[in-house]
């Protein structure tokens, strides 16, 4: 490791809470392999990939302290619970030792609230079974602040892991007042993770005191380079 290296790990603040993320559906294995080398080099908690693409990285992250991360049922959780344990299943045996999964966001307006709590359910415990965090995607942008606190009171009452904001590909992304709300549902029994839309250091450092516990992007290095200068 260069000097260049040891300096970042020391003195970045929010890097073991960054999941270094790469979901667009052009995504290369070179660019693949190029997001988990940065993450090494960075000292990101975790990379955050579609589910493909997790043996790869877990080849590549291999001894190092980065985990891998798999979106599944992504990104409009409109798939059978069936077919999402499923997926889960086979990242996990591709290496995955956490899940994103997108609730049936339908269902939740469709005030099916047994259907939601039921899928996510399901996927937790094929989580848990094989030792995988489970963070439940509720997409902030398409809920209003009741069906919000509903959907982080099911996440919750499934014994999901955590409840996160966004997959970045809906209409909007986390916002401090979203992550401000879920804190103040699940309290401090769920970790809270707010992606979509977080491309800087203030950003970043907005979400965390509103009550994040981890932060999806794909702009981690820039968000480091501009954490140095603040420190510096």
């Amino acid at each position: 490791m260069t000097d260049n290296e040891n300096t970042i790990q020391r003195t970045s603040k929010l890097a073991s809470i960054i999941d270094h993320t790469l979901l667009k559906p052009d995504a290369t294995a070179g660019q693949i392999e190029k997001l988990c080398n940065e993450a090494i080099t960075y000292g990101f908690g975790a990379v955050c990939v579609n589910s493909y693409w997790v043996k790869h990285c877990a080849k590549i992250l291999a001894g190092s302290q980065v985990k891998t991360a798999a979106t599944i049922g992504f990104p409009l959780g409109a798939m059978s619970t069936k077919a999402k344990k499923a997926e889960t299943k086979r990242a996990i045996k591709d290496g995955a030792v956490e899940i994103d999964m997108v609730m049936n966001v339908g269902e939740l307006k469709s005030g099916n609230l047994e259907a939601v709590a039921h899928d996510i359910r399901q996927v937790v415990l094929e989580a848990h079974r094989r030792q995988a965090i489970l963070k439940v995607i509720i997409e902030t942008c398409l809920l209003t602040d009741e069906e919000k606190v509903t959907a982080c009171q099911i996440a919750m009452e499934a014994e999901a892991d955590f409840v996160k904001t966004s997959t970045g590909f809906s209409t909007g992304g986390a916002t401090v007042e979203d992550v401000a709300l879920m804190r103040s549902v699940v309290g401090e029994k769920l970790g809270i993770k707010a992606s979509g839309g977080i491309r800087g250091y203030a950003d970043a450092m907005r979400m965390v005191e509103a009550g994040a516990s981890r932060i999806g992007a794909s702009s981690g290095i820039r968000i480091f380079e501009e954490e140095l200068q603040q420190e510096g």
